[in-house]
């Protein structure tokens, strides 16, 4: 194992106390089964608002002409 330094707030700190007690077990276990359950998780792809909105190559919003992306700017 390696050993690591974690800050937390006073709130987070406290929670973490109270989670250690209440199982019974000690704050450094709580917080690896915590890091364990979190990187678990499926990582979804990122979507962006205007994905896919231009047509092209790459369906980019870089495709588009920057007079046509200007068009009623400041109308």
């Amino acid at each position: 194992m390696k050993k690591t330094s974690v800050y937390l707030n006073d709130e987070q700190a406290e929670r973490l106390r109270q989670a250690a007690e209440a199982e019974g077990r000690p704050q450094a276990e709580i917080i690896r089964d915590a890091i364990v359950q979190y990187t678990s998780r499926p990582v979804l792809p990122r979507t962006f608002a205007m994905s896919g909105i231009a047509e092209g190559p790459g369906g980019s919003i870089a495709d588009i002409p920057e007079e046509e992306l200007l068009r009623g700017f400041g109308e």
